[in-house]
């Protein structure tokens, strides 16, 4: 009886550890993300120590140091991703389909970079700005007006500066370049080619988000951004070709051979 009576005692105490951490963790992470929610954008820089505590939570007593980041969650393995609204969709919903397409565009910009870099054209900061704010783009197309909370629609604005900024290179770069006269075809080495590449995985992030502007879902400013953005892959991809002493391709028509 006495060693069943000090297991139980054992026990109970063990639990009221468990129980004593949890609460005291759990008070924590309340407060962290009441902070959060209540601070909007100013709470950004706080981020790592909600994930932090958000860690904590979930493990339980283990004290000593947050467990490792794992890029799986398993929770997409049905075939739905959450938004950050908070709904769940189908991977194939016009959100994730815009999402899925602004990756692949700031992708094949990072790859254009390399390229340009590679070759010592000096456009690597503002592609690197390009990216941030594609970065941005996206977080305003996965918070749905509709159903977005106050502070969710504030943390996602989209900032429209850089389209004054793109009009601005655009212009600078354009001084340099010989008149458009004719269509050209992509190439002109691998920066242009990738520029060119990136241009028009763009016109389709445009295509993409036209539904949920129609349905004024995001910010109208995201579609002026896309729209610019293209037009500026085009100039430097053609500045590029220029600038590495490569000729332009002319479009000219294939004209079928009169058969004998």
């Amino acid at each position: 009886m006495k060693n069943c009576r000090d297991f139980i005692i054992s026990t109970l105490n063990d639990h009221m550890k468990y129980v004593t951490s949890i609460v005291s963790v759990s008070l924590e992470f309340i407060v962290i993300v009441l902070y959060f929610l209540s601070h909007g954008k100013k709470a950004r820089n706080h981020y790592a120590l909600l994930r932090f505590c958000f860690f904590r939570y979930s493990s339980g007593t283990k004290k000593d140091k947050p467990p490792a980041f794992k890029i799986y969650t398993k929770t997409g393995d049905q075939g739905t991703s959450g938004t950050i609204a908070g709904d769940r969709r189908p991977k194939d919903d016009v959100i994730f389909e815009a999402l899925g397409t602004t990756d692949e565009l700031t992708s094949s910009i990072g790859l254009a970079r390399e390229f340009c870099t590679e070759a010592n054209l000096d456009l690597e900061e503002q592609l690197v700005q390009i990216q941030c704010v594609i970065q941005d783009a996206g977080s305003n197309i996965a918070t749905s007006k509709s159903i977005a909370s106050p502070n969710q629609l504030r943390a996602t604005e989209f900032d429209n500066t850089i389209v004054e900024d793109l009009e601005a290179w655009i212009d600078t770069y354009t001084v340099d370049l010989p008149p458009l006269k004719n269509f050209i075809l992509p190439g002109g080495g691998k920066s242009s080619s990738s520029l060119h590449l990136a241009r028009a995985i763009c016109r389709r992030a445009e295509r993409r988000i036209s539904p949920l502007l129609r349905d004024d879902e995001i910010n109208p400013e995201v579609g002026r951004f896309l729209n610019r953005l293209s037009d500026y892959l085009f100039t430097i991809a053609r500045y590029a070709a220029y600038k590495e002493g490569r000729d332009e391709t002319i479009y000219r028509k294939v004209r079928r051979r009169k058969t004998e």
